[in-house]
Parts: structure tokens; C-alpha cells; sequence
């Protein structure tokens, strides 16, 4: 829709103005899209600050990652970026790590090695009414 708005200007001499009027289009909407065509991040596709920082803070993250040969969750690797002087919270570190599929290998814990005998009789419940006494008698 922004290109349509463009090249009625380019084509037809007609203002942006008010094109995006007979469109229903916000004006400040079409300059932020025609800024962002124009400048020098089209090519790479991270527009804004905050695009930029979440791009390098993926790259921290799956460098760290791979550096932990994927057995470290987002608190372990949130607090490895922090040793390294990242301002970062868990939380983006989570993130990170959802966007790109980063899921940390579950450590296998030994269960315990007794077991229980089924066959055995269960215990008496004695807090039961009327339990106790059947006994007693």
C-alpha cells in the first residue's frame, strides 16, 4: 500500500497527503515506511535500535550457547552473559531463545534405586473410625 501512495506521487503528482486521506492511511505511517526504505538498514532489515540490539543480543546468546554445548538454560546462560558484562535480563535471554529454537538438554537424574514391593500388605490405617476397635476385639 505504502508503494501504491509513493508512485501515485511519482506518476500522477498526486500528494501523499492526500492519498493516505482517500485511504484510510495514517501519514506519519507512510513517512515511517518511506524512512525506512530509504535508509541505510533496508538491506538488512533491522530498522530501529531496538531491532538492532535484539540482533546482537541473538548472536551473544547463541554464541554462549554453542560455548556450553547446549546443556545451559536461559538463567545459567543469563547469568554466563553477564559475567561477560551484558546488561540483559533473563527474561530477553528467554526470548532470545524461543525466537531462534535454543532448547538446553535436560540433565538425566538417577531415580532411586529401591523399589517397592507391590506384593506386600498395605499398612493399617488407623485414623480410620471404627478401625481400632475391630482390632481390639
Amino acid at each position: 500500500m505504502a508503494r501504491f501512495i509513493a508512485d501515485q506521487r511519482t506518476n500522477y503528482r498526486v500528494p501523499h497527503t492526500v492519498t493516505c486521506l482517500l485511504l484510510g492511511v495514517s501519514l506519519a505511517w507512510f513517512y515511517k515506511w518511506r524512512d525506512r526504505a530509504l535508509g541505510p538498514a533496508a538491506s538488512s532489515g533491522l530498522f530501529t535500535a531496538m531491532d538492532r540490539r535484539r540482533d546482537t543480543i541473538d548472536r551473544a546468546v547463541k554464541v554462549m550457547f554453542a560455548k556450553k554445548r547446549g546443556l545451559h538454560g536461559s538463567p545459567r546462560l543469563h547469568a554466563d552473559l553477564r559475567d561477560d558484562g551484558w546488561e540483559v535480563s533473563e527474561k530477553t535471554v528467554a526470548d532470545s531463545m524461543r525466537r531462534q529454537g535454543l532448547v538446553a538438554r535436560r540433565i538425566k537424574r538417577r531415580n532411586g534405586l529401591t523399589r517397592q514391593d507391590k506384593t506386600a500388605s498395605k499398612f493399617p490405617d488407623l485414623k480410620r473410625p471404627g478401625f481400632r476397635s475391630a482390632l481390639m476385639w
